[in-house]
């Protein structure tokens, strides 16, 4: 392979990754931005991406809108943040004048603040809401009818009583449309007993089974999930492609955006509870490998994981860690509960925490990136000089 190719396959992972992180990126900070401009703070900065500026472009009410050397995050710097985690020391507060102490991050109330720091993870759902909704809206779904054509032996599905040529029709009082419908909530549900509404020729029936625990290793790591033991057909008229309108497409992407949020929130309280495998976290080397799988497979596809990525990263930054959003919003409930804020050596302390933590979780993650990828990085290497 000639170093042309390697080029264009390097790029062909690189650009994707990009892409989805900078869209994601974007739009977190683009909260923070936005409801701080409506709550009159002044901006200094607009930063996509970290490390040394590449391009940057200063308006005329003094804001600069700058590119960085590292697309791996970005920032909003509001006036009189000494850094862009928007804190201020409080002899450089008292030294301002009180029209410009006005405009900074730091001369809000707290309600103005925790509503400029939560806007970031609301941003972040909100366009993976919009880009469920484009994707529905442009591609539809793909439906496979919920019909039972084979129950396997011994399974939660034959212990439960289903039978071949049962239509499932609701899982837990909520009605589904497809197999796939069906297969998440199971999915969810491992060793928990679930209630399947079921229409056969003698009418409608209730069965109740507990779908059992399996783990599975795919790519990525290994993941646990429930099984309930049934198959369904994926040919002729229980096969068939539906569209949708803006209204239905939007209602389909709350749902599908609730989803995510739930199932990302489980797996975190699942690894604090050990209840879930660690070496499913990825860091950039991860995230860019499926972006270039997903843009091989089209674009809606690679679209669907910035919607993803976007949820993740937004509950990430909800978590009660100092330096993330969460971490603020813990200070800002100090603050609004004690009425005086938390004393600038504390606050300091738990950024320094908090760093060391984020710091820790993108090593961690990043092994498993090269523990999973490692071997075929070498091999890529490799063939450069072969």
């Amino acid at each position: 392979m000639s170093i042309f190719s390697h080029i264009w396959s390097f790029a062909g992972y690189l650009v994707p990754f990009i892409f989805v992180l900078g869209l994601v990126v974007f739009f977190h900070e683009f909260g923070h931005y936005l409801v701080g401009r409506w709550c009159g703070v002044k901006v200094d900065a607009f930063s996509m991406g970290i490390g040394p500026e590449i391009f940057a472009y200063t308006t005329k009410n003094g804001e600069r809108w700058r590119i960085a050397a590292l697309p791996l995050g970005g920032y909003v710097k509001f006036h009189g943040d000494a850094n862009a985690t928007s804190t201020t020391p409080d002899a450089a507060v008292a030294s301002m004048s009180k029209a410009e102490r006005d405009v900074t991050f730091g001369g809000q109330s707290v309600a103005k603040r925790a509503a400029i720091v939560v806007a970031g993870p609301l941003a972040n759902f909100a366009l993976a809401i919009v880009i469920f909704a484009g994707i529905f809206y442009t591609y539809g779904r793909h439906i496979i009818v919920p019909r039972v054509i084979a129950v396997q032996e011994n399974s939660a599905a034959a212990v439960a009583g289903f039978k071949a040529g049962d239509l499932i029709v609701a899982v837990n009082g909520k009605e589904i449309e497809s197999f796939s419908d069906m297969q998440r909530i199971v999915s969810t549900h491992a060793d928990v007993a679930v209630v399947f509404k079921v229409q056969r020729e003698t009418g409608v029936q209730d069965l109740t089974a507990t779908p059992r625990m399996r783990e599975l290793k795919g790519p990525f790591g290994r993941f646990r999930i429930g099984v309930l033991g049934v198959e369904a057909s994926n040919q002729g008229a229980n096969v068939y492609e539906k569209s949708y309108g803006v209204i239905d497409s939007t209602r389909l992407a709350v749902d599908e955006t609730i989803f995510v949020l739930e199932r990302t929130a489980a797996y975190i309280g699942g690894l604090f509870l050990g209840n879930e495998s660690v070496d499913q976290l990825s860091g950039p080397i991860g995230t860019a490998a499926v972006a270039g799988e997903m843009a091989k497979i089209s674009f809606g596809a690679l679209l669907n994981l910035a919607a993803i990525l976007s949820i993740s990263i937004g509950i990430l930054n909800l978590l009660p860690v100092p330096m993330l959003d969460g971490g603020h919003l813990m200070y800002y409930a100090y603050e609004a509960i004690r009425g005086r804020a938390l004393s600038e050596r504390l606050q300091e302390y738990g950024f320094r925490l908090g760093l060391s933590l984020v710091i820790c979780l993108m090593v961690f993650a990043t092994y498993n990136d090269v523990a999973r990828f490692g071997p075929v990085m070498l091999n890529w290497i490799t063939s450069l000089w072969i």
